[in-house]
């Protein structure tokens, strides 16, 4: 590399510094030892947003059903839906004997896709599910099914990108151990490999990949399909969205 050449940004994630990885070992130990759901963290956070009185509620990606049996408590409807067969097994065993909450394997796509549904949501949720879909069709298609003054309510990983999210990032790594000190204060004495087979291995884990949008790219493309919906930073990797659906004024 010529002395003249631009100086590539210090990515904590991907840096081969051997201080860096030799720290993020000992961190990766101490997590496993004190672990938190940080999904599971967001769930009060969603409760919170939906319209009071809500009759129908839709959670998308529903996982192994943890935030629909919850949404049942604040809604008289819950529908989970998940394109991956073992989450919404999973889901619809763990759910089976609780009234008003329905499971289906089933994309945001394909749910939108049917007329009688639009406009039929008081609430609309995503937790870690936006990164795995296309955002710009999931907001299209969240739209399609809110009903006037219901609410988008989103939780999702982003990919850091400049100063301002790298801090965020590195805030993000010293701060996690400490949060699951406290939710989790007896340390874990045994845990299995995370990609161990057999049955160590949850059949149910979740299935995980990367996002490829930055929170100021997520921020861009709220502003353009979703006037008016609050993107923060938020603890734990990720970020919140939540927007509320107009209420079209009459015009006669």
């Amino acid at each position: 590399m010529s002395a003249d050449a631009p100086r590539e940004p210090f990515d904590l994630r991907t840096t081969r510094n051997a201080l860096v990885r030799a720290a993020e070992r000992q961190l990766g130990r101490w997590n496993a030892r004190h672990p938190w759901d940080h999904n599971a963290h967001f769930h009060r956070w969603v409760l919170a947003g939906v319209p009071a009185g809500a009759r129908r509620v839709l959670d998308v990606g529903s996982g192994r059903g943890d935030l629909a049996r919850a949404l049942r408590g604040v809604a008289a409807e819950v529908e989970g839906i998940d394109p991956d067969a073992r989450m919404a097994y999973a889901a619809a065993s763990a759910l089976r004997d609780l009234d008003g909450v329905h499971i289906a394997r089933r994309t945001l796509a394909e749910h939108a896709a049917d007329p009688s549904r639009h406009g039929a949501y008081d609430a609309v949720s995503m937790i870690a599910s936006l990164h795995h879909q296309d955002p710009v069709a999931a907001f299209a298609q969240a739209r399609a099914l809110l009903r006037p003054g219901g609410r988008l309510l989103v939780v999702s990983l982003v990919r850091p990108v400049g100063p301002a999210d790298r801090i965020w990032d590195l805030t993000n790594v010293l701060t996690n151990p400490l949060i699951g000190l406290v939710k989790h204060q007896r340390p874990v004495r045994a845990l299995p490999p995370a990609d161990a087979a057999g049955p160590g291995r949850r059949e149910d884990a979740m299935p995980i990949t990367d996002a490829d949008f930055s929170t100021a790219e997520l921020r861009e493309l709220a502003h353009e399909h979703l006037p008016g919906a609050r993107v923060r930073r938020r603890t734990g990797f990720r970020v919140t969205l939540r927007w509320t659906a107009p209420v079209e004024q009459d015009a006669r």
